[in-house]
């Protein structure tokens, strides 16, 4: 592994990427989703759900530290297992198929070029927006800011008209949410225009860091992350989550409740990345602000969140139905890990 960065970064990695290793020697080909807080003992899923190219991405950056080509075989195969999710209608194949087929190659590189096609199929002009899908259940034409990330930079390798629609998803998603205080994480298309969704409910945990994820990968898309409006929803974002002051983890709502670690390490990744793209334009004081935010977080998790055994602690998958409130959850073991192999220069910000 790289020896760059922070003291603490590189045991810290070390250690996610060990209980990477204890996780797939127990769910086998199944994919985890949250593990309980006292055993380790994972639930899981047998397609993978929404997270489960989180877990590819596990497998790849595992592969990735140790060189080994037995864990870079283990993380083709899961990419393979999520192949059927290209076909499936659902703004969730960003999350399922960007982060699960990053840095692999392959025919990795051929299922990422299907699944940019299909979102780009489902592109609703008149909304606007690759609308939420009916895979999982409940109405379809939703725009919900989990439907962002990995939704931009994949649309965006579809062409030139993947590229408009990556901007118009962005953007749209940010006018709607951005368009309440706190931000509303999703919207409804009615006949008579967008009309906001009790849940998740405004002051969601993970709304902010969703949109700033997809904002930072949308910003780096050339033709995707341009025009009026962006800059500004990247201040509003920044000016929520990412300066002095803000705690550095999240309630998982607005009134409180239990923290949500997993929303913490995806605004880590994001201030990572317009960290990088305040550096590249020039920008070296919001440059060292953004960065130095990521590792105040990132620190903050390694420190007082992740267990001795690599588990990033204090997940909050739905407060509002009691489910794994204070759990591992394995997106925020991916992001923890993604956050920590840019700090230690293991991958660049825009690897994933």
């Amino acid at each position: 592994m790289n020896r760059a960065g922070p003291h603490w970064a590189q045991p810290a990695l070390a250690a996610v990427l060990g209980r990477v290793a204890a996780t797939a020697a127990e769910v086998g080909p199944r994919f985890p989703l949250y593990a309980d807080p006292h055993t380790g003992r994972w639930t899981t899923t047998g397609r993978g759900s929404w997270t489960g190219g989180f877990w590819a991405g596990l497998l790849r950056l595992r592969a990735l530290a140790s060189g080994d080509r037995a864990d870079a075989e283990a993380a083709r195969a899961c990419t393979g297992r999520l192949a059927d999710w290209a076909g499936e209608d659902t703004a969730t194949r960003g999350m399922i198929l960007w982060y699960g087929t990053a840095a692999a190659g392959g025919t990795a590189d051929g299922l990422r070029e299907r699944a940019a096609h299909a979102c780009l199929a489902a592109f609703d002009r008149e909304l606007g927006v690759v609308p939420w899908g009916s895979a999982f259940g409940g109405p379809r034409l939703l725009a919900r800011a989990d439907g962002v990330p990995g939704t931009v930079p994949l649309l965006a390798r579809a062409g030139a008209a993947g590229a408009e629609a990556a901007r118009s998803h962005l953007m749209r998603h940010l006018e709607l949410c951005l368009g309440e205080d706190p931000p509303r994480p999703a919207w409804a298309a009615l006949p008579g225009g967008w009309q906001g969704c009790a849940e998740p409910a405004p002051g969601w945990s993970r709304t902010a860091a969703w949109l700033l994820l997809g904002a930072a990968d949308g910003a780096a898309v050339p033709g995707a992350g341009t025009g009026g409006g962006l800059r500004e929803a990247v201040d509003r974002l920044v000016a929520l989550r990412l300066v002095a002051g803000a705690p550095p983890v999240p309630r998982a709502g607005a009134g409180g409740g239990p923290p949500d670690t997993s929303a913490a390490a995806v605004e880590a990744v994001a201030a990572l990345k317009l960290a990088a793209l305040a550096r590249a334009a020039s920008d070296g004081r919001t440059a060292d602000l953004l960065a130095a935010r990521a590792e105040l977080v990132l620190h903050r998790l390694c420190t007082r969140h992740l267990s001795p055994a690599g588990a990033l602690l204090d997940g909050c998958y739905d407060a509002e139905r009691g489910l794994a409130v204070r759990h591992e959850l394995v997106w925020g073991d991916f992001f923890l890990a993604l956050g920590l192999a840019v700090l230690t220069g293991l991958v660049g910000p825009f690897a994933f």
